[in-house]
């Protein structure tokens, strides 16, 4: 037996030594072929270059320096019929031995000396198109090909894939000089010129000099590649990070002390891969005039963020933390792509000092909250839920949970003022177009029970039928609201309450930024959850300053200036077309014959807010549309009105198609109480709609009702495109 064992030992040696004699002879082979490999390798990706993405790619000179080290001079790469994208003067790039026995490339040194990468991009064209334009598929592939080519990737290893090449292109040792990343804008430039950028023993400097003498930049900390770690700080000398090109292109003013971004982890498990890392910012400012009107500010932010890519899928873990000032959350987002588009955002917190919250906001987002003081503590908790296949279904909560939660001191803004008479300021475009007393100084001023009751319900009907329930949100009007943008690929809908555009008017600009709406939000919440306005303080103060035509606010005002009579005298029928003229009341006498009466066309908006009252108990049943025949406005108002030149359709009128427009006419109705962006019916120009009761002339060949009703809906599905692309203003 020791025989036998002896004798395998020695047969196993032999063929060991023989392996390594033909490895060291194949080797040496590969040695001495090493240039006529690498300029045979060189050729084929030139032609694969020029075949796949018509680049022309010239290499001065290529050849070995070391055992695994290849140097290259005068590089360049140009796109057909574009400006040069790359020069290189010099570069020397060695590569791991070990991972070359693995498939990987790994890069263990680089350096390079003057290089240039320039983007030109003129008018709709660039010289980077072609990383941009898909490859055309070959007509000729056979089913299988197809059936592969068309087959989803694992998103899971496309990431795993990405970082492992991404960390193994990071040289051990690099020394870089003169590299510049120059892109040209039509006329706007950016450039980025490394004048030093080294790695010795992990540890990264480097200088960066932006658009000239413009600022200089450093990059440094340290990087582990093979570790797969990284730790690094970007930072100006003595003035913040700033690109002008982004204001210049997108009116985007972006700064910030100091970023650091860090690598932790990368791993792989149960089919997830996943990334630990974390990122920071100091004094982030940001001004867009979509965000707010000035500088928006935040002092501190950072993020631990684990992110995990599966399958078909990606997101932020539960266990990331979000940091804004001293005060943080829990994020968790998931992003699943196949079968169906599903997304999950939720955000949690502990219950936090409710100072630490207010001081965390960043300055400038909500101006009239600077400077509040509060004690007590709260907890918010947000979770969103959407299907893409049935976006009706969408969970959406949000809430902030006080815990002996009051405000000490009010800031910038005093929202208790609105309890006693006070002057209200109206501006239009940043300018004062109105000042007028909201109180009994004011003689147009009328009592919340002074105000007729069918106005009163008109109102809440059509705008926000459970304003005196709800406490200043409706979740499920939120819901529908983030259905329909969804479904609609863009913003169509809001989801305002009373209590929403009472705090806008009160207390904010009109100006549409992100800024104004999230402090709309948090004033409405402080309000209600506090008590500090009466519901019907706030309701009586509603209806005697909102916009009810062109420099009409008020409702005296708007009775009086319309049909000649106090708000307590209003009937059913005037209410409810005062409803209908609040989202957009400088279009009011538009809605009017000369004559006085009521356009057919608001017929059906009538019936539709006038059964809903009968339902409730608000009103009387009635069959003749809730007073629509009996409306007239005042005889000296009726001049002003534009003359009517052609027919006007009435879209809800014909009695056969009374379902049909009814529910048309709930959606109208739903999109109002839910969106606060009604839809406006065209408006007839005189030139298009002849006198009321003129001659209608007709084909000599009588149409059938189905003709007719298909020229209705017709027509009326032209009018809906025309509304929803010219929406009327809020």
């Amino acid at each position: 037996m020791q025989v036998n064992k002896k004798r395998i030992l020695i047969i196993s040696g032999w063929v060991l030594l023989g392996f390594f004699v033909l490895g060291a002879i194949g080797a040496g082979i590969i040695y001495t072929k090493r240039e006529a490999l690498l300029k045979e390798g060189l050729a084929r990706g030139i032609r694969k270059a020029k075949r796949d993405y018509n680049l022309t790619v010239t290499i001065g000179k290529a050849q070995f320096t070391g055992l695994s080290t290849v140097a290259f001079s005068n590089i360049t790469v140009v796109p057909d019929s574009r400006d040069s994208l790359l020069r290189v003067g010099k570069t020397e790039v060695g590569v791991s031995i070990w991972p070359l026995l693995f498939g990987r490339v790994a890069v263990s040194s680089l350096t390079l000396q003057n290089g240039l990468a320039h983007i030109v991009r003129r008018d709709s064209t660039s010289n980077i198109d072609f990383l941009l334009k898909s490859q055309k598929k070959d007509s000729t592939a056979s089913a299988s090909d197809t059936e592969t080519s068309t087959r989803r990737v694992d998103l899971a290893d496309v990431a795993e894939n990405l970082v492992d090449n991404l960390l193994a292109k990071i040289p051990d040792n690099m020394d870089i000089q003169n590299l510049e990343l120059r892109l040209t804008d039509d006329d706007r430039q950016l450039s980025f010129l490394t004048e030093t950028a080294t790695i010795d023993d992990e540890e990264l400097t480097s200088t960066i000099r932006i658009n000239g003498n413009e600022s200089v930049w450093h990059l440094m900390g340290t990087v582990a590649a093979s570790d797969q770690e990284a730790n690094v700080a970007l930072y100006a000398d003595g003035k913040p990070l700033e690109l002008p090109y982004l204001e210049q292109r997108f009116k985007l003013k972006l700064q910030a002390d100091t970023l650091r971004a860090e690598l932790r982890d990368v791993a792989s498990s149960g089919g997830e891969f996943k990334i630990e890392g974390a990122g920071a910012v100091r004094n982030l400012r940001i001004n867009h005039p979509a965000v707010a009107l000035g500088d928006v500010v935040v002092e501190r932010a950072a993020m631990d963020a684990n992110l995990f890519f599966g399958e078909n899928y990606i997101g932020i873990d539960s266990s990331s933390t979000i940091y804004l000032g001293k005060a943080k959350a829990r994020p968790f987002i998931k992003y699943t792509v196949s079968p169906v588009k599903i997304y999950d955002v939720q955000i949690h917190t502990d219950p936090l000092d409710a100072q630490d919250l207010f001081d965390a906001f960043p300055q400038g987002l909500f101006e009239s909250l600077e400077g509040m003081k509060v004690a007590g503590k709260l907890k918010y908790d947000a979770v969103l839920h959407l299907d893409s296949s049935l976006p009706d279904s969408v969970q959406f909560n949000s809430s902030l949970t006080p815990d002996q939660f009051k405000i000490l001191k009010f800031g910038k803004e005093d929202f208790s003022r609105v309890n006693k008479p006070f002057e209200h300021e109206v501006y239009e475009k940043d300018k004062l177009v109105r000042k007028f007393i909201v109180g009994p100084a004011n003689p147009d001023f009328t009592p919340l029970n002074a105000i007729s009751p069918n106005l009163r319900n008109a109102i809440l009907t059509a705008e926000d039928y459970n304003f005196f329930t709800h406490n200043g949100f409706n979740e499920k009007a939120f819901r529908v609201s983030l259905a329909t943008n969804f479904k609609t690929k863009k913003f169509k809908r809001g989801a305002s309450t009373i209590s929403m555009q009472f705090v806008k008017n009160a207390f904010l600009n009109r100006n549409k930024t992100l800024s104004r709406k999230a402090e709309e939000i948090l004033i409405v919440w402080l309000i209600e959850n506090q008590r500090i306005i009466s519901k019907e303080r706030m309701y009586e103060i509603y209806l005697n300053f909102i916009e009810w035509g062109r420099n009409i606010y008020g409702i005296g005002e708007a009775s009086r200036y319309y049909f000649a009579k106090s708000p307590s005298n209003l009937d059913i029928g005037e209410s409810i077309l005062l409803s209908y003229v609040v989202p957009s009341p400088k279009a009011t006498l538009s809605r009017f014959y000369p004559d006085g009466s009521v356009r057919t066309y608001l017929r059906g908006y009538f019936r539709l807010i006038g059964r809903i009252m009968a339902s409730r108990g608000l009103t009387p049943y009635d069959t003749t549309a809730y007073g629509f025949y009996g409306v007239r406005l005042r005889e000296g108002l009726r001049q002003e009105v534009a003359p009517v030149d052609s027919i006007e359709i009435d879209s809800l009128m014909m009695p056969e198609e009374e379902t049909d427009e009814a529910a048309n006419g709930i959606n109208d109705f739903f999109r109002r109480v839910l969106g606060r962006d009604r839809a406006e019916p065209e408006v007839v120009t005189p030139e298009q709609e002849p006198a009321k009761g003129a001659a209608v002339q007709t084909d000599s060949i009588p149409k059938s009702r189905r003709q007719l009703r298909k020229e209705r809906r017709e027509q009326r599905r032209k009018e809906k495109e025309a509304q929803e692309n010219n929406p009327p203003s809020q």
